[in-house]
């Protein structure tokens, strides 16, 4: 009788070593026990479920850019139908008209502020240099004394009227670089809005087109879905712009309103040699004077 292997010392596996057929491949020292297969553990799960989420949102990402690419470009060669609120578009078109204009003065407000600057600069090294000429012409004193007494006046009232007109500007600012810029972001967001919604009511209308079955239908109930969740987010980013443009005409009306009158009456009463009507101005809008170049927090800031 012959007796079979002996299972303590070899294990059989597929596949021949070094030979023919089935082998046997010893488990003694010396040699390699074989692999097995680990299950994966929960780590694994995790960043499989993670792999994949991530895929669906670049999915998602590609599908939607395509189509808002293909909207885009059918509208600019009139191929394709865009979705029209003429008010909006209208009010939206005005704001950044305005907000050009407001820019304008701005810069233009920004050289006055350094023209007034270099002018008292040279005002005041002026008024040093007749009263230094005072002291030294004693047959000019008289002269060049009132004189030296005019240059520090009208540096005074020069310091009193950059103080203003820095609180104007720095009004402006704000006006266009924070308010204005940000009903503008919203606008935006608005117009991508848009045209998403666009891109996916063509999609739906050239399926609603085609023919109909099984799998046609399944499409169908998926993307009236998708236009669905696309039409209400272009609505509700229609209402908001709605409402912050509204809020931003009332907003501006009441910042330059104020900004306008302080810059009459400081422009007024500085050229008139009003200094206690200068002095008047500034208490009325709480302007406190600063070095030349700080900037005050706007009204608009402080409301």
């Amino acid at each position: 009788m012959v007796s079979g292997p002996n299972l303590n010392e070899t294990s059989i596996v597929s596949g021949g070593y070094g030979g023919s057929g089935d082998g046997l491949i010893p488990t003694g020292s010396g040699r390699h026990p074989s692999h097995s297969t680990t299950p994966a553990g929960p780590g694994d799960e995790v960043a499989r479920g993670i792999a994949g989420e991530k895929f669906d949102i670049v999915k998602k990402w590609g599908i939607n850019t395509y189509k808002c690419t293909k909207q885009l470009l059918s509208e600019r060669f009139g191929r394709g139908s865009r979705t029209v609120d003429l008010e909006l578009e209208l009010q939206i078109e005005l704001l950044r008209e305005t907000k050009r204009k407001y820019e304008s003065v701005l810069q233009l407000g920004r050289a006055l502020t350094a023209h007034l600057y270099s002018l008292l600069q040279t005002q005041h090294a002026l008024g040093d240099a007749f009263a230094d000429l005072s002291q030294k012409s004693p047959e000019l004193q008289e002269e060049f004394g009132y004189n030296a007494e005019t240059q520090k006046l009208l540096c005074k009232n020069g310091e009193t009227l950059l103080g203003a007109v820095n609180f104007f500007v720095s009004s402006i600012n704000t006006l266009v670089t924070k308010t204005m810029e940000d009903t503008l972001m919203t606008v935006k967001q608005y117009e991508a809005a848009r045209l998403e919604y666009d891109a996916y009511r063509t999609d739906l209308e050239e399926l609603s087109l085609g023919p109909r079955d099984a799998g046609t239908r399944g499409r169908l109930e998926s993307a009236q879905a998708t236009f669905q969740a696309h039409r209400d987010k272009y609505e509700k980013l229609r209402g908001d712009v709605a409402i912050k443009l509204k809020f931003l005409e009332e907003n501006k009306i009441k910042v330059m309103h104020k900004q306008l009158l302080l810059f009459h009456n400081a422009v007024s009463a500085y050229f008139a040699g009003n200094q206690k009507q200068l002095e008047q101005t500034l208490q009325q809008f709480n302007i406190k004077l600063r070095p030349p170049g700080a900037e005050k927090p706007s009204w608009l800031e402080e409301q």
